[in-house]
């Protein structure tokens, strides 16, 4: 006959002990199931952080989806263009008939409270700093479903290239050519990424992080398009410079809710 074994035992192999034979806990033994207990913890978190995204975020052309500003640390000012974001929102939602929520919230890089967020946007014009524990949460929202975008407000450039290293060491930052989808969605740009600042006068590029086929990860260098997000008094951009940064703006959302 087979003999059966109590679910306390079959979860905890260590416990079970056989007939006529003391129980040894070793050191080692007592190691060994501690640290199968810490994977079956991570594994467990992860999928809880799965079926909440999945839960969680909705199509933007139905319910009302939030997006996030990213707070980072290290000294770079994570807050600039406040306006950006709500400006690109209510653009969105008019000429895209999204629905996002007309507020965005802000999210610690390291909080759980990022897997409500199927987009976040980080921007700045100085250092940015990433823990250990804050990279881990950051790739394992990325490959659970979500987005990054990171627009260079004009000096962070160095400064993301090396903390993205300690999120994806062996995933590099691919340049995007003119003919990538991302710049023919509604709005179209044969030239790729627009330039909406000038700055140091160089060519604006789009680059992205892959995971198989689908991009986790926009950054959009030398084009500044935070700005021309922000009110109209903020930069006194020409109306058309604006318009500009918003369309690309609304190719970048459209593009994410639709991979």
């Amino acid at each position: 006959m087979y003999k059966k074994y109590s679910y306390k035992s079959l979860m905890n192999p260590g416990s079970y002990q056989k007939p006529g034979i003391p129980c040894l806990t070793t050191p080692r033994r007592q190691a060994s199931v501690a640290i199968q207990k810490k994977n079956n913890f991570n594994y467990i978190k992860f999928f809880l952080f799965f079926f909440m995204l999945l839960a969680g975020w909705t199509n933007a052309r139905s319910q009302s989806v939030k997006i996030a500003l990213l707070k980072y640390g290290g000294g770079g000012d994570w807050y600039a263009d406040p306006t950006a974001l709500p400006n690109l929102i209510a653009y969105c939602n008019q000429e895209l008939h999204t629905n996002i929520h007309p507020e965005p919230s802000t999210v610690e890089i390291g909080s759980t409270e990022i897997f409500h967020f199927p987009f976040v946007h980080l921007t700045g014009h100085g250092n940015i700093v990433l823990s250990e524990n804050e990279a881990l949460n950051l790739k394992t929202y990325l490959e659970a479903g979500g987005f990054l975008h990171v627009d260079d407000n004009y000096g962070l450039d160095e400064f993301f290239r090396r903390e993205i290293k300690k999120v994806f060491p062996n995933r590099e930052l691919v340049e995007l050519p003119p003919s990538h989808p991302l710049f023919h969605k509604k709005y179209n740009f044969s030239e790729g990424l627009p330039k909406i600042h000038e700055h140091a006068n160089k060519q604006p590029q789009a680059f992205g992080i892959f995971i198989e086929e689908r991009m986790v990860c926009l950054y959009t260098y030398e084009s500044d398009l935070g700005d021309g997000w922000e009110d109209p008094a903020v930069h006194n951009d020409p109306p058309e410079v604006r318009e500009r940064a918003l369309k690309m703006g609304a190719n970048i959302i459209s593009y994410v809710f639709s991979q």
